[in-house]
């Protein structure tokens, strides 16, 4: 096999950690096979979403390292649109506008991986190095939004979302790893009220939650759980907490590819699109399985919609930003009020 496709145990070791401590049981060690970009389809559903036809674009690569994957998209619509993701490796911000390419958006990220962007259009951030989220103000200053629980410190948080009514979605999923006695101790899930006086735990029931998307009518909040290989699904109380007698298993994205679940995005429809085993998959709101976006990347790292019609879907993987155009918009960012 040619040395750019073999991947070594360190690699892998450091793989799993970046998805969130997703486990790669039993895989240490294998080659990744890489496959010539196409789309799988499953379902004669998919036609409606993406023809198996669509070319799948490498737009920038280069990126990623040891501490860190290309990570967190999320598409502006300013200034004629461009698309900012996370070098966590590289510890800076990317700017890609489409046909004019890349450029430094941001130096000393501490670390920036999930990104989004709140009701006022402001970027809000999940830190790593800093262990906290933070939100830019319009003036540039930093606004802290999370960075203990209950007094204690947070691990390392992942993704973000925001919710139509401006309350703050996030997941902690390296939770206990630390060992600090001043520090969260499992992996969880926070709600941030839109005043950023409270911060609760929604549930603490995943091994490794990663990313994590709403519903169309925000009636349904998908988590990722990197290390089950699958996503959760629970239904969401006017409150804005978890119903959580209503946990259940949405898809099961295992395989004997490598990849994970962990950033995860909806569509106009509710079709639900995260990273899996061999590629990206694309699920109904039933968490049927249509059809897999195969784009040669040993794993999905996050994913956004973009474009001026919402039609671009752009994908994150360990070294590379790609793209396909879908036939369906997907829900824009930020969240129009429900």
């Amino acid at each position: 096999m040619d040395a750019r496709n073999r991947i070594s145990r360190r690699r892998m070791i450091e793989m799993t950690a970046l998805a969130g401590g997703a486990a790669f049981a039993g895989r240490i060690g294998e080659a990744f096979a890489q496959e010539a970009p196409h789309i799988d389809s499953f379902d004669p559903a998919l036609d409606a979403i993406i023809s198996t036809s669509e070319p799948i674009r490498v737009l920038t690569e280069g990126y990623g390292g040891p501490n860190g994957q290309a990570e967190g998209p999320v598409w502006w619509s300013d200034n004629g649109g461009y698309l900012l993701f996370s070098d966590i490796n590289s510890n800076r911000r990317i700017r890609y506008t489409p046909g004019k390419g890349t450029s430094i958006d941001k130096v000393g990220t501490n670390r920036g991986n999930g990104l989004t962007r709140d009701q006022q259009g402001r970027l809000v951030i999940c830190e790593a190095d800093a262990r906290r989220v933070t939100r830019i103000e319009k003036d540039g200053s930093t606004t802290v939004i999370a960075n203990a629980y209950q007094g204690k410190q947070l691990a390392r948080p992942n993704d973000v979302v925001v919710k139509s009514d401006g309350a703050i979605y996030f997941t902690d999923p390296q939770g206990g790893n630390t060992g600090e006695p001043w520090a969260v101790s499992s992996p969880g899930v926070y709600r941030v009220s839109p005043d950023l006086g409270s911060v609760i735990l929604l549930t603490d029931a995943l091994l490794a939650p990663n990313g994590l998307a709403f519903s169309p009518d925000e009636s349904v909040l998908y988590i990722a759980d990197s290390q089950n290989r699958n996503i959760r699904a629970f239904n969401v109380s006017p409150a804005g907490t978890l119903l959580k007698r209503t946990d259940r298993i949405f898809v099961d994205l295992n395989g004997p590819q490598t990849g994970v679940p962990d950033g995860i995005k909806v569509d106009t429809a509710g079709n639900v699109y995260s990273g899996g085993a061999g590629g990206l998959y694309i699920m109904d709101k039933a968490g049927k399985k249509l059809g897999r976006i195969v784009h040669g990347a040993p794993n999905t790292s996050n994913i956004a919609f973009g474009g001026a019609d919402w039609k671009t879907l752009y994908f994150t993987t360990r070294n590379f930003l790609g793209a396909v155009n879908v036939k369906i918009p997907g829900m824009p960012v930020p969240a129009k009020k429900v």
